[in-house]
């Protein structure tokens, strides 16, 4: 039985922002060097991540392979919706509105993730979750850039593709609490991944493999799936343990904060104007809750 640990909770989700942040370091690397399509990568990657989970698990926990029959309805629910549908939807949405507008409009996911979490599993809802969302959204928006957000043709159609990909990110998180206390997050990930893979497969008939890609892009590619992938998943299911699948969710807003850092310590990125401003909103939300979203007696709505 799993001892809940709030600040071990905080400690794994932030870890796992981090590590999430690496993502777009690898991508472009991975890309760079081998002329993958955005769309092709995210099959590999999912492809990766489930085989290195299934091997993982069948030399050391060979007894994590196995689920009950009732809950494949899940696990795939979190694999085509969470991982795969994501996936699809992410790389559209930056090809038609530009990463910073699609950043931002993920960031809205912990709306989704904390209405969904009050009706379902009745978290109160205070009003420290709603100022921290306020926080992080609006600290990812100013982060993001505002000049680069007023040239995006933000359609209607635009819109509901960048609202869908925030429900579909949201949805691993309310999958995954679904799951949580049932089965390892390994057992899950392994799972989940397998089914994002399959989700993404019918897609890869018309795209042309770039085979075969230099030692380099394998490198990168690793990164990918093992620092970017496997790592802030597992600890973000571990900590969703630990948490409730609200906070969880609001927390990852500072995978933003831990991309500009990435951006400034590797390409020499500078934060200008508003930025500086937006990334401490994404922290003062995350102090917010760790010092009273977690209190015996909250003030709920």
């Amino acid at each position: 039985m799993t001892v809940r640990s709030a600040g071990r909770g905080y400690l794994l989700v932030l870890a796992s922002a981090a590590a999430w942040s690496t993502s777009g370091l690898f991508i472009r690397w991975t890309v760079a060097s081998g002329g993958l399509s955005a769309l092709s990568l995210a099959f590999w990657r999912d492809l990766a991540t489930a085989v290195s989970l299934i091997l993982g698990l069948a030399l050391f926990r060979r007894e994590w392979l196995r689920v009950k029959r009732r809950d494949l309805p899940w696990l795939a629910g979190l694999g085509i919706v969470g991982v795969g549908t994501f996936h699809v939807l992410w790389n559209l949405t930056i090809l038609r509105l530009g990463y910073a507008a699609a950043t931002v409009l993920v960031c809205s996911a912990p709306v989704f993730v904390t209405v969904m979490a009050r009706l379902i599993w009745r978290e109160p809802l205070t009003w420290f979750k709603i100022a921290a969302i306020v926080m992080g959204l609006t600290g990812s928006v100013l982060v993001a850039g505002l000049d680069k957000l007023a040239g995006t043709d933000l359609t209607a159609g635009g819109l509901i593709l960048g609202l869908s990909v925030a429900l579909a990110y949201s949805s691993f998180s309310l999958f995954g609490r679904r799951m949580t206390g049932r089965y390892s997050p390994w057992t899950i990930l392994t799972y989940g991944f397998a089914f994002g893979a399959l989700t993404l497969l019918p897609f890869q008939f018309s795209i042309e493999q770039p085979w075969p890609v230099p030692a380099e892009t394998w490198l990168w590619f690793a990164g990918l799936v093992y620092v970017a992938t496997i790592a802030p998943f597992g600890a973000y299911l571990t900590g969703l343990t630990h948490l409730p699948v609200s906070v969880a969710s609001i927390l990852t807003a500072s995978e933003v904060v831990f991309g500009a850092l990435i951006g400034y310590a590797v390409f020499g990125e500078q934060l200008h104007g508003w930025q500086p401003v937006g990334a401490a909103l994404v922290v003062g939300g995350v102090i917010l809750l760790a010092t009273r979203a977690n209190r015996s007696t909250p003030p709920a709505l």
